[in-house]
């Protein structure tokens, strides 16, 4: 069996993430953590949806910001890289977005 961690990429198969992941490791959690991590992102997202029906603003940032975290930072989307680039590409829009409730007056 090939052991995913001794397979060497040419420099054109190396992706930014990739890169931050040679100089930090891999980043791997128990299963039972990672059984958390999931039951806590979906009660975020479920709180982040009713956030959303009910109008609450800016709640739906704060609870959509570390439901964004635990996606980009888990394993799961290894399988599939564009959902962990979409998921950077939301964490950036509401990061600009409570700084801009902090410190941009209305």
């Amino acid at each position: 069996m090939i052991d995913p961690k001794n397979i060497e990429l040419s420099q054109s198969q190396v992706g930014p993430v990739d890169a931050v992941e040679r100089v930090l490791g891999r980043f791997e959690v128990s299963e039972k953590t990672e059984k958390l991590l999931k039951s806590v992102a979906l009660l975020l997202g479920i709180a982040s949806a009713l956030a959303i029906v009910l109008d609450l603003y800016p709640y739906t940032m704060f609870l959509s910001v570390p439901f964004c975290m635990i996606w980009v930072y888990c394993g799961w989307l290894r399988t599939e890289p564009q959902l962990k680039w979409i998921n950077i590409l939301f964490l950036g829009l509401y990061a600009y977005g409570i700084v801009r409730y902090f410190f941009v007056p209305v």
